[in-house]
């Protein structure tokens, strides 16, 4: 015999965030006496008494009173479990259940190989940008683009690696060892160098992370040498910290500030257990892009870096051959937060070449115009990007997850706001970017575009992994600003509750479109699918990890692919309610102090994907 509380911590040990569904399961297994033979259908009636007592706000559970229970016969356990999934859903009105068909339709158009995976500046992406305008218009939006239109032009450079077109070779002790093109290495696209080649002594400078408190290159010296790094971030940084300093582009600044020619990265043996060389390789020919200026010339060059290359981790002995020290020990190192650095010994041999061409593509912007006349030039911007990868080896990647459903349920949210009887006192802008899988590219022109000021906050949808029904949403960023109150308002009326950011160790907010808005100083939030399930036989966490390791930026990701629709609606419903009171609040949001948000930082491309 166990009293009720021992029971009440076990079944919140297994599936701790539900909230009607483990008390159910606890009641329908006492029968109030303690003898277990009481009929089934008074047990199912007694549960549902003791849901109704302790139903709470969403993420509140609470137990009742101790209590004597006892497993019931195996016939009507099983009933009972087989019956607790529907009893405890919620059937959807016949408003939600238009709204999940209407996110629905738009993510199987969006995601349909007509539009060719949708990559930046090409035809598909057009085409896809076409459907989005048609969908504003329809919903009584007023276009907010260039020029009275409903297209923001973003001008590009773009650079495609030519095949076979580079070298890695190490010269050490009279030897000379060449890595293989492809297979051990690759070189990043360059916008500034068609064909570039540099040969230098090369220093192994760790992460190469300069923040407060770190100085990967103190006491080095880089001029005329390439710099040789371990990818990602260093153990101990800060989430805003990595995010600023960690990522692939801010080393590159640093390794170029302190005079570097060229750079390698060396993958680790953790970055290819999360995301496979064989992926990337596989993956060659897409093309890098960055701003560009008016001179032609990239926003964010470094031209003094001639060549930089990713080595695999499997080939990083290869570079550091002769140094004293192997691969598996730096990366070891690297975990245990012991990297030094160190000069190799001979030289470097990098070189690439590059086509580089001047395109340009187009973000997607729709104004719901606010009605508070010395308000509505203030604006809450509700995003999604609609770019992803277009055609890669020959197959078309339509990323219908990854964003085709959060543009839908962007667009969705666009409906819910335009139909309400009184509209928000400031203006909310909705916003379909380009070039988010090449480096937020649209997102940060569209922030550099904006008048001073106009822009007070930033709600952002990338891929909503939605695969089983839950009761919560998940939400990068949340704790860092003001924006964290409205949320959880919002939340509270829709009966759902909400979950940190579930996987940290993907730098989730600083991966997406609402980190240009962070970089400016503008409070941000990501909103992405939930992981608490709303069945116990489901596991909704599993499924977004699953979504990462076997969909994402593949062929496989596509619209028949398990997509709770119901959720995405809720989700729409949501954002909506947010950038309403966020809109209608007495004061624009602000950064909390400790966030490392509250100013502009550099404008530069973000954490690669």
């Amino acid at each position: 015999m166990a009293d009720h509380s021992s029971a009440a911590m076990t079944i919140a040990a297994i599936r701790p965030a539900s909230r009607l569904e483990g008390v159910v399961a606890m009641a329908a297994f006492a029968d109030g006496d303690g003898d277990g033979d009481g009929d089934g259908a008074a047990m199912v009636s007694r549960a549902w008494w003791w849901a109704s007592i302790v139903a709470r706000p969403a993420g509140v559970v609470r137990y009742p009173a101790p209590m004597h229970y006892r497993c019931l016969p195996s016939p009507l356990l099983t009933a009972l479990l087989l019956l607790l999934p529907l009893a405890c859903s919620r059937a959807p009105t016949a408003q939600q259940q238009a709204g999940a068909a209407r996110i629905e339709a738009d993510v199987r158009a969006l995601s349909h190989d007509r539009f060719e995976g949708r990559l930046t500046a090409s035809r598909g992406f057009e085409g896809a940008a076409d459907h989005v305008v048609r969908r504003m218009q329809a919903l009584g939006l007023e276009p907010a683009g260039d020029a009275g239109g409903w297209l923001q032009a973003v001008p590009l450079l773009r650079a495609t690696r030519i095949e076979h077109g580079g070298e890695l070779r190490v010269r050490r002790d009279g030897r000379d060892r060449a890595l293989r093109w492809q297979s051990d290495f690759l070189p990043e696209p360059s916008v500034d160098h068609a064909v570039a080649q540099v040969e230098a002594p090369a220093v192994f400078v760790g992460h190469g992370v300069r923040v407060a408190g770190r100085d990967d290159y103190a006491g080095l010296d880089l001029r005329g040498r390439i710099a040789v790094l371990l990818d990602g971030a260093p153990v101990g940084l800060d989430p805003v910290s990595d995010a600023l300093h960690a990522s692939r582009q801010a080393k590159l600044r640093e390794a170029a500030r302190h005079g570097a020619v060229g750079a390698v990265f060396l993958r680790r043996d953790d970055d290819e257990r999360a995301w496979p060389w064989s992926r990337i390789a596989a993956h060659w020919h897409e093309p890098a892009m960055q701003l560009r200026g008016r001179d032609d010339r990239g926003l964010d060059s470094l031209p003094g870096l001639r060549v930089v290359a990713v080595v695999r981790a499997g080939a990083a002995d290869a570079v550091l051959a002769g140094s004293g020290t192997d691969a598996a020990t730096l990366f070891q190192a690297g975990r245990d937060g012991r990297v030094r650095a160190f000069p190799l010994p001979g030289t470097l041999r990098l070189s690439a070449r590059n086509a580089i061409d001047r395109v340009q593509s187009h973000n997607v912007v729709g104004r719901l115009r606010g009605s508070d006349p010395g308000l509505n030039d203030e604006h809450v911007v509700l995003s999604a990007h609609l770019d992803h990868l277009g055609i890669a080896g020959g197959r078309i990647h339509g990323g219908a997850v990854d964003n085709a459903l959060g543009v839908a349920v962007m667009l969705e949210s666009a409906r819910v706001l335009a139909t309400q009887p009184h509209r928000p006192r400031r203006s909310v802008l909705f916003l379909a970017t380009t070039g988010e899988e090449q480096g937020l590219l649209g997102a940060r022109w569209f922030v550099r575009a904006a008048p001073r000021g106009a822009l007070i906050s930033n709600l952002n949808l990338d891929m909503p992994v939605l695969a089983v029904a839950t009761d919560d949403v998940g939400v990068a960023g949340a704790a860092l600003s003001d924006l964290r109150q409205p949320l959880h308002d919002a939340a509270r009326e829709l009966d759902v509750s909400v979950s940190a950011d579930p996987l940290p160790q993907y730098a989730m907010f600083q991966r997406s479109d609402q980190h240009a808005f962070a970089r400016a100083g503008i409070p941000a939030l990501y909103l992405f699918g939930g992981v608490d399930a709303s069945s116990w036989r489901e596991d909704a966490r599993a499924g977004f990890t699953r979504f990462l390791g076997q969909r994402y930026h593949d062929v496989d990701d596509g619209p028949d692919q398990a997509i709770h629709w119901p959720d995405a609606e809720r989700l729409a419903r949501l954002v909506a309610r947010t950038g309403a009171r966020v809109a209608d609040a007495p004061q624009r949001p602000a950064w909390v102090a400790t966030a490392g948000y509250g100013g502009t930082v550099p404008d530069t491309p973000d954490t690669q994907r």
